[in-house]
């Protein structure tokens, strides 16, 4: 129950005996009769959630009391299993609803984000601060060596007890009156930093009047902007959307200087202005919470509270990864700012190369160092054939799984698509959904999630999705995708194998309910196939003439893998610093002014680079502030040196074979929160991690292209 609760509750079916009338079920619309107890879509109305989540809420606090105050002395079965097998609904209600508040939200249902969170956080300290639940936790944890316990069954005891001391079980009463008070606080002021950043998206989008200060866009973004300016009651002109990164994909080709300024002041300036999307306040007052909930648990900071169960262990050692990687991504980021300022002097542009202007040069010294234009790319990348020919088919190469798409399970937007997965003996083994293209009233980025999560203990397998942000076609038209969405995409399904692989006995061991810094290590890893050169042979295939792309431009891609990797390290970095500085803060310090603390962190750790904004901003920050990687936005640093050093293992044995997807499988993706995941990666790797690896794919060993 442990993290699977927390995750589904906060970030985003069997049922128990009812303890309500029949009358006052609500449970219907959520009850699927499909295979996987998929969400019926179909069914759920917006006004069906809240009494859902409190009938659920209510449901497994009567569930709990029972278990609390079992007059049976306490074991596993009656205490730490009876959790886990508690609560099934309305985590299954919580998933639902936290992927529509995240993947097609409207004004009610972020009226609704706002109420629930603060009383699903309630929810989950009345569990986590039961004193009779805990006494009978300990009492079990206490007798751990002598029950006889399998190693998993092990594991979840130790991780249960931890989860209860982390959420404040050994406090005293007043003191846990008070970190109820801060927790719920927290939970209502993430909700409303989601639903901001969402109107912010919204808010400053740039419009447009006349086409011809488009130029260098292409077909496909002039009409979504078009599009997008219809929609918002501006027919007739052009809308330029904002994404939630800071930099954004159209300055890649955006001719006019001025538009571009335009475009990236925009998106800097998200939620740092006054109005009602202004975020200063409110995550400068997040960040004094957190600090505060840290020193009532007994933890300097929130960022020492937050590792202090992740695999790296400790801010100081998370510090000093990022730290020892500043001065190499630096040195390369400047001197692939210097090729563009060479080339901006060259063409004669009588200015100095400034943020807006980077993404446009870049593509000019990648074609003109690599011969390689990305619109001579494009056309071999269309989403359908990218995800069937190259992710299914990379999937399928490594692990045997086979892929049937169905049409008869419902979704919740028309550009849904669910396909069903097979293993390799033709048995079921999970729903897979795929949402690719942005809309208004979903969140920006690219993400996965569970519908349904595995389970033995409720015969349940998983239903899982993946989330992208792709610019939607013209109707008729493929989407076409540059190789950096390619990537993402394959990404984004590294975490649905995860997911779909490891499926347990115990809800809180399955898929990706590991520490958040280990999350991101499948995913990344799973990039790798991307180049691989079967799979790219299999999906790299013109949008119109079907021919594989030729040998000389895939060789362009593979010669420019480190290309621009000084700006992607450094600007990632940057971003991971902000979050460590904000949840390093002590509960002493005073509330801090956002637009003096964010420099000052970045000139502090010499990554102030004014050519190089970070990839979020601190008032656009929605992996710290709104989602769950506070403190922990450098795990994908982490896991890319566990990556980078598991490819080289396959490099070393084969490569891409059935006999090593096993293998990984078997070690690294099956166990879920089984066992310590470090443990795991040395056992299969045979040696610690080492950041060799990451420093040579990203080819910070040198300081040029």
């Amino acid at each position: 129950m442990t993290r699977r609760l927390i995750s589904a509750l906060l970030l985003s079916a069997a049922i128990a005996t009812p303890a309500f009338a029949a009358s006052d079920d609500p449970t219907g619309p959520f009850i699927s009769t499909l295979p996987y107890a998929a969400p019926r879509f179909d069914k759920i109305k917006d006004s069906d959630y809240a009494p859902a989540l409190e009938y659920g809420m209510k449901q497994q606090l009567v569930e709990i009391d029972l278990i609390a105050n079992n007059p049976a002395p306490p074991s596993f079965d009656n205490t730490v299993g009876a959790m886990e097998r508690s609560g099934e609904f309305v985590t299954s209600v919580g998933r639902t609803f936290s992927n529509m508040t995240g993947a097609n939200t409207d004004d009610a249902l972020q009226k609704l984000d706002g109420e629930m969170q603060p009383k699903l956080r309630e929810h989950l300290d009345t569990i986590y601060l039961n004193a009779k639940l805990f006494a009978r936790v300990s009492a079990v944890y206490d007798s751990r060596d002598t029950l006889g316990l399998d190693a998993a069954s092990k594991f979840l005891l130790e991780d249960t007890y931890r989860s209860f001391i982390k959420a404040g079980a050994k406090l005293p009463p007043d003191d846990q009156a008070k970190l109820r008070a801060l927790n719920k606080e927290v939970a209502k002021l993430g909700a409303e930093f989601r639903k901001q950043v969402l109107a912010g998206v919204k808010e400053g989008g740039v419009l447009v009047e006349d086409k011809a200060d488009l130029k260098g866009l292409s077909e496909g973004d002039l009409a979504a902007a078009a599009t997008a300016a219809e929609a918002a009651g501006q027919k007739g002109k052009y809308l330029l959307v904002l994404r939630n990164t800071t930099q954004q994909p159209m300055l890649e080709t955006l001719q006019n200087r001025s538009l571009r300024e335009r475009l990236m002041k925009a998106a800097e300036k998200r939620g740092d202005q006054d109005g009602p999307t202004d975020q200063r306040d409110r995550i400068a007052q997040i960040a004094q919470l957190r600090a505060e909930q840290a020193k009532l648990l007994g933890f300097p900071t929130f960022a020492a509270y937050r590792l202090s169960d992740q695999m790296s262990g400790s801010p100081d050692k998370a510090m000093k990864l990022m730290g020892d990687l500043v001065p190499a991504a630096t040195a390369k980021a400047r001197a692939e700012a210097a090729d563009m300022q060479a080339i901006i002097d060259q063409e004669g542009g009588g200015f100095k190369l400034a943020s807006y202007d980077w993404e446009l040069y870049a593509e000019k010294v990648r074609k003109a160092k690599y011969d390689l234009d990305q619109n001579e790319v494009r056309p071999y990348f269309t989403y359908d054939r990218v995800l069937k020919d190259g992710v299914f088919f990379a999937a399928n190469k490594m692990y045997g799984l086979t892929f049937k798409e169905r049409h008869d399970i419902p979704v919740y937007d028309p550009d849904v698509r669910v396909f069903e997965v097979f293993e390799t003996d033709g048995k079921p083994l999970a729903l897979f959904y795929v949402d690719p293209f942005a809309r208004p009233n979903k969140g920006g980025g690219a993400w996965c999630t569970y519908l349904v999560a595995p389970s033995g203990m409720f015969d349940q397998k998983p239903v899982v999705a993946n989330m992208t942000n792709f610019t939607k076609p013209a109707k008729g038209q493929p989407a076409s995708l540059s190789f950096d969405d390619v990537t993402t995409m394959f990404h984004e399904f590294g975490h649905a194998l995860h997911s779909m692989f490891s499926s347990h006995y115990y809800p809180s061991q399955s898929g990706f309910h590991v520490p958040r810094d280990f999350v991101e290590f499948p995913s990344q890893f799973n990039e790798h196939w991307a180049l691989e050169p079967t799979v790219f042979a299999n999906y790299a295939k013109h949008v119109k003439t079907g021919a594989p792309m030729p040998a000389a431009l895939v060789e362009k891609i593979k010669k420019s893998k480190t290309f621009n990797q000084g700006y992607m390290t450094t600007e990632y970095l940057a971003a991971a610093l902000i979050d460590m500085d904000w949840h390093s803060l002590s509960a002493d310090t005073p509330k801090q002014d956002v637009d003096t603390f964010e420099p000052a962190s970045l000139k502090q750790h010499a990554i102030d680079l004014a050519e190089v904004p970070p990839r979020y901003h601190s008032t656009y920050f929605s992996h710290i502030w709104g989602s769950g990687y506070a403190a922990n936005y450098f795990a994908y640093l982490w896991a890319e040196v566990l990556e980078d050093d598991a490819y080289e293992w396959f490099e070393e044995h084969g490569g891409m074979t059935r006999e090593n997807g096993q293998l990984f499988r078997d070690m690294l993706l099956a166990p879920g929160y089984t066992a310590d995941p470090m443990a795991q990666f040395r056992a299969f790797r045979g040696q610690e991690p080492s950041v060799a690896a990451l420093i040579r794919k990203r080819g910070l060993d040198s300081a040029t292209n």
